[in-house]
This record gives C-alpha cells, structure tokens and sequence, in this order.
C-alpha cells in the first residue's frame, strides 16, 4: 500500500515542483516552501486514506501499474547507459583512426544521436502521459476532499446580500433627507453612505445578530474648513487624527447675496442675533471635532428624519446606545437588521478616511482613528471580480471566524492573514480541490506570524496593492504596522496566544478528522 501511495506522491511532486527562485530567497517565499511542506504531508494521509479504501482488483491492478512503470524506467535508464558507452567506445576509435574513419564516425555520431533523441522523446511522451493522468486523479481526490471537509463543517446560514441591498436603500433615503435638513445650516455636510465591514465584504463571524456597518462621509459646512493633524504624541502602532475646525472668510459678494455673514469679520452680536451658530460652537472641544457630540448630533438626526422615510411604515425603530456611533435596529413582523452608522473624513481623495470607529479601548473624544475599511472592501471586490464562481475564500475566512469562537484571536487578524494570502496565491487556487491547502495554509500562516511575533497591517506600507485602491503617499510608504505588537512587548501574552492557537490547531483536525 505505502509504495502506491510513494509512486503517486512522488510523480505529483514532480509535476507540480516549483521553479528555482535562486539563492536569495526572500521572506515570502521561505514562508510558501514551509506551508507546502505541510501540505505534502496532508496529501500523504489523504491518499493512504482513499488506497486503503480501495477493492483488492484496484490494489493489485494499481501494483501492477508502479512495477510497469519502474521497469520503464530502468529500461530506459538502460538504454541510455548503452548508447553513453557506445559513444565513448567511438571516442577512442576516433583518436586512431585515420581522417576517412573520423568522418565515418561523425555520420554514425549523428545516426546515435537522432536515435537518443527518438528514444528520449518516446519515454517523455509516455511519462507525460502517465504523469498528466496521475496529475488528474490527484485533482480528483483533492475535489474529494474538499467536498467531504465542507459536507463536515456546520456552515451558518445567512442571507447578507439580502441584508445588504435592504440597508443601501435605508441609508439612501437617509441621505436625500439629510441633504434637505442641513443644506443651509453649519452642520457637516453628510454623502452617500459606503457599505464596509465583513457583512459587505461577503462573510460574517456570526450568524445571529449581524451589524451591517457603514461609513457616512462628512463635508465641511460653509465658512469652514477641516485640517487633519496626525497625532504624534500616540504609539507608533496607531495612526490617531485630530479634526480641527477653522473658520473661513465668507465676505464675497454671492455668499452676502444669500444673507450670510461672515463668522470672521462680523460682530458676535449680530452673528448671535441673525445667525446660527457656527461649527466650533456646537460639535467641537477647543477648536476640533468631537466624536461623541457629533455621535449625540446623528442621533437626534436619525430620530427626527425616521417618520417621513417610507420604511417607517412597516418597520419599526429602536435606537441602541453608542458614544462613537449611531446603531439601531429596525424590525418588521419576519425581519430584523442592526445597522452601525460611523462617520468619517476622508484623506484628499484617497481610499482612507478618519473615522468614529474606535481602535482601542479608551479614545479620546476629538480622536478619529485612521480607518482603511474602504480599502479593503475594494480588495475584496477586486478579487471577486477576478475569482472563478467556484472560489472559496471567502468559506475559508468564515470557517476560520467560527473557529475562534471562545479564543482570544481577533477576526480581524484572521482576515488579515487571509487577505495577505490573496495577495500571493492565484485566486484561481481558491477553489474547492484546493480547500483543505488553502485551510492548512491559514492555520500555518498564523502559527509562523505567533512564532516571530510579526503580523503586518495589509494596507499601510503595502505596495502591492491593485491599481484601484488610492492611498495617501504616506500611508502607502510606511512602515507596515505590526498587529501583533502587543506579542512582542508582553512574553505572557506570547505565551497565552501560542496556547490559543494549539486549542485552535486541535478544533481544526476535529474538523477535519476523516470518519472511522
């Protein structure tokens, strides 16, 4: 039995051995040769498996087929051996004899060397097409095993599309109406709101109680203008802006035209008497944009436009407390969406805005965490658009998310890993004969990530971006953040996170423990 399986693995190998980079390998590639090492020794099982299922006539008939096929080889290494000292018998004839004999000996030179040639390219063509059948039993046992890993898994239903279409139009009708309420007042100015989050991006950590998150765009009003100031004095692992609000001159003809005055040149008296009050004196702390006022703001927004949107008909409102966003749920007789308003300013005309949402525990009220949630969502769009119907990595992404339920890992790590994966490896390789590759490749990549302590941010500092996602200049020359910093600073925290990921490590082969 062990030498089919041997046979087999060793003609797979030698059809899928990977090209020679040279001698100065870099990281990457050190990291891919160590993950497909695991990934032979799954096969190894995985065929023994399916040779031990196999009737005796298969056995015998497959044991008779790796003996043909080793007497073809020494056959053929026979030959060869032959026709080397034939030729070097030639040599020394060449150097005695005379130059009528030396011509002779080229002819037959050549006649041997077509002979090779006809011979080498036989034994070829048969390898070939031996080894192109093996390769494709092979693919057939991977879809096998695919098939039978995903018929194991417990998958949750969800209908996110459905969720997702509901909550554009929602947040569309919003948005006509914010655009009647604030068009002349000093409020920010609020666009089209950007679907992001794992609900748009086509996966979900959990089944029950999705959020659909959004990231609603705010413009500056009239006679103000927004000044984005990095935040120097934070760690080095978090990029935390600073809103600030400056006022603007508006004494030009057309704005005096439309009975504005200008909040510069003025009287405080008359601007109080015959003008709302500007930006700085309602949603700002010493001259910069507050989080949790402007949170307090989209609330009593979201409360006063409600009634008039035609949802309100046949669903019903209940807003949930938040201090750095507005979320509420809405729920008719058969459905229920929790949707999470964040809100954001974006960086020149790039992908990345700074947003409400929080990246640490305690944020500052007039801090505005660099958010890269659009950026990645177009990534994930762009590899929709290039994958075959048949890709699988958004199931691997919401396999591993169940997986961690009850373990310290982020999903936000494992969807960095996975995204970096999609980075490397053809979204053409995501399919379902490469299911427990891609799962094997997952798992491996956090084990080396917890073992060196490194997990990098995928957006900033990463080059190899595609085309369509803009970043700033300086977030796309960074030093790529490190998530796992924390790791690195705290040898305990190392050590728990290396025991959370044995405990994931033993959910995993329980998944995909082949039955008895």
């Amino acid at each position: 039995m062990n030498s089919i399986v041997l046979l087999f693995v060793f003609l797979k190998s030698l059809i899928l051995y990977p090209q020679l980079v040279g001698d100065s390998w870099d990281e990457e590639t050190r990291f891919r040769m160590e993950v497909r090492a695991k990934e032979l020794e799954w096969e190894r099982i995985q065929q023994e498996l399916e040779v031990e299922k196999l009737t005796p006539k298969q056995v015998q008939l497959l044991q008779l087929l790796a003996a043909a096929v080793l007497v073809f080889l020494i056959s053929v290494l026979w030959l060869i051996g032959c026709k080397r000292s034939m030729r070097r018998e030639g040599h020394e004839e060449e150097d005695n004899a005379a130059n009528e004999e030396e011509v002779g000996n080229v002819a037959a030179d050549e006649e041997d060397n077509i002979e090779n040639e006809l011979v080498n390219e036989a034994a070829n063509a048969e390898n070939n097409d031996f080894a192109w059948a093996v390769y494709e039993g092979g693919n057939d046992l991977d879809d096998n095993t695919g098939r039978i890993i995903m018929e194991h898994i417990q998958w949750p239903v969800q209908e996110l599309q459905a969720g997702c279409e509901w909550s554009k139009n929602l947040m569309d009708n919003f948005a006509l109406y914010f655009g009647h309420v604030l068009a002349n007042s000093f409020y920010p100015g609020l666009q089209r709101a950007i679907g992001v989050g794992s609900a748009f991006e086509g996966w979900s950590p959990r089944e029950q109680d999705i959020v659909y998150q959004v990231l609603i765009p705010m413009t500056p009003p009239q006679g103000h203008s927004f000044h984005l100031e990095l935040d120097s004095a934070e760690e080095r692992h978090v990029r935390n802006f600073r809103v600030r609000v400056q006022l603007e001159c508006t004494c030009t003809k057309e704005q005096q035209a439309e009975g504005m005055l200008c909040f510069l040149h003025h009287p405080e008296e008359e601007l109080r008497s015959n003008q709302d009050p500007s930006l700085l004196d309602t949603l700002c702390t010493d001259s910069y944009l507050d989080v949790q006022k402007t949170a307090r703001w989209f609330y009593q927004l979201v409360r006063a436009i409600w009634p008039a949107l035609p949802q309100s008909h046949n669903w019903h409102l209940k807003l949930l407390p938040s201090t750095r966003s507005c979320q509420f749920q809405v729920t008719s007789r058969r459905e229920s969406f929790r949707i999470e308003m964040f809100f954001g300013v974006r960086r020149g005309d790039s992908d990345i805005f700074v947003s409400s949402q929080p990246r640490e525990a305690h944020t500052q009220s007039t801090a505005w965490p660099e958010t890269y949630a659009v950026a990645e969502l177009k990534f994930f769009q762009y590899i929709a658009r290039q994958a075959p119907h048949d890709t699988l990595h958004l199931r691997c992404l919401q396999f591993f998310s169940c997986l961690l339920l009850g373990i310290g890992f982020s999903t936000y790590t494992m969807k960095t890993i996975v995204m970096h994966l999609l980075n490397t490896i053809p979204v053409s390789q995501w399919s379902r004969r490469h299911f427990l590759r891609r799962l094997i490749d997952i798992s491996e990549s956090l084990r080396l990530s917890l073992e060196v302590k490194h997990l990098y941010h995928f957006i900033v500092g990463n080059q190899r971006l595609p085309e369509e996602i803009s970043l700033p200049q300086d977030v796309q020359m960074a030093e790529p953040l490190n998530l796992f910093h924390r790791l690195a600073m705290d040898p305990v925290a190392h050590s728990q996170g290396m025991e959370e990921y044995l405990d994931l490590q033993r959910r995993l082969e329980a998944v995909l423990k082949p039955d008895d």
